[in-house]
């Protein structure tokens, strides 16, 4: 990608510059990439897993509390009722 990007932008400058200063605009360019704090696809694909896996557990958790939840309620109502 790095390649890429400078390769474009070398490009779009003369010739005669353009061979000068291709290591210099990759140096700049990945410098000002890295201040940008991006992640690799493979990083973000993995953490797309985790929050998928992340919220399938919370569902999980919500109904278990939600049943808890209704548990209580009617142990309550039965409690109430007996009284």
């Amino acid at each position: 990608m790095m390649e890429k990007l400078s390769a474009a932008i070398a490009k779009l400058l003369p010739p005669e510059l353009a061979a000068e200063l291709r290591d210099h605009i990759r140096t700049v360019v990945q410098t000002n990439l890295e201040k940008m704090n991006l992640v690799t696809r493979e990083q973000f694909d993995i953490q797309q897993k985790v929050l998928a896996r992340t919220r399938a557990r919370l569902q999980e958790l919500e109904q278990q509390v939600a049943e808890l939840e209704r548990r209580a309620q009617m142990a309550t109502n039965t409690t109430d009722t007996n009284a």
